[in-house]
């Protein structure tokens, strides 16, 4: 006899949440129980679109929902994930996990007493090009990563760095594999009251080093990593699921050996979500665990505090 599929539900169907309403509903393990949109209009046609229902509060979703997706701005987060988790539903709640990190205490709290999953939605460990970078970096030296995005306004509740520079910072912090010693870091407000442009420079305490860069008014898209350790470095573009490696080998004329990496391309919201599914379905830690999130705001704040401290003696 077939396992019943899981129950879901988003919280939340704008420009992000749209795209988890629309994946559930093609899972094979997944079922669209429904949504909770507070803006009618936005909710009749999700409604319409994917054959759902719209809960008329968090309680009926709860009561109808094995696992939820939270997909609202970062500061309604808590207010949202907890009474959920209370009512017994799994949580994928997107990045970053909340604002604060007592916010992110009484969250994992929540998840620990009710005995309930938390995933937190940094998508990059999702992206197909993570299967290359977790294999091939053993012993990081050098990390630089640079994520840059055209202004929108959504998001703009937080700074850039909670907005996009933690979408790296997760990753390094898996890459380096070791406490964080030192940080610098320098920003600059353009178009909103908090920093747009961000450079935060991590010392873990073994000698790695990562450098990270994030802007939210380019006029271009970019996410690439390279990560440098000995005996070559590791290129990686996120947003075009492609990368190389580049080795020394003296063997070779000129002493170096470029190979593209084989990656199979993958829509990575769908790859997070799926993951998520399994892991309600199989009650078995997610790859982005609530702790990892919470670990990743630590650090996120600790940048953010010191650039504002900047900004203000500016």
């Amino acid at each position: 006899m077939a396992a019943a599929r899981i129950r879901c539900g988003v919280v939340g169907t704008g420009s992000l949440g749209q795209h988890h309403a629309r994946i559930y509903s093609t899972l094979p393990d997944a079922e669209l129980a429904g949504i909770y949109e507070p803006n009618d209009e936005r909710a009749q046609e999700i409604c319409a679109k994917h054959k759902c229902k719209r809960f008329l509060s968090l309680d009926e979703m709860a009561a109808a929902c094995d696992a939820v997706s939270v997909v609202v701005p970062t500061n309604l987060h808590a207010e949202v994930a907890i009474p959920l988790l209370k009512k017994g539903c799994h949580l994928l709640i997107e990045k970053p996990l909340c604002v604060t990190l007592e916010e992110a205490s009484q969250i994992l709290n929540a998840a620990h007493e009710s005995q309930r999953i938390v995933q937190v939605g940094h998508i990059e460990h999702y992206n197909p090009v993570m299967s290359s970078l977790e294999k091939t970096v053993t012993n990081p030296r050098y990390i630089t990563a640079e994520r840059l995005a055209p202004f929108t306004p959504r998001g703009t509740e937080v700074g850039v760095v909670l907005d996009l520079m933690i979408h790296d910072i997760g990753i390094v912090l898996q890459l380096a594999n070791s406490p964080v010693e030192r940080i610098d870091a320098v920003g600059v407000s353009v178009v909103t009251k908090t920093e747009d442009i961000a450079n935060a420079r991590i010392l873990f305490k073994n000698g790695c080093v990562a450098n990270l860069n994030a802007s939210r008014v380019s006029l271009k898209k970019n996410r690439e990593i390279r990560v440098f350790q000995n005996g070559g470095y590791l290129s990686i573009d996120f947003m075009e699921q492609k990368g190389h490696t580049v080795r020394i080998d003296p063997s070779v004329p000129g002493g170096i050996i470029k190979e593209e990496i084989p990656i199979e391309k993958a829509e990575p919201l769908a790859v997070e979500l799926n993951s998520f599914v399994s892991c309600v379905r199989e009650r078995k830690s997610p790859k982005v665990s609530g702790e990892l999130g919470r670990n990743a705001l630590d650090v996120a704040i600790k940048i953010t505090e010191q650039i504002r401290a900047g900004m203000q003696r500016a």
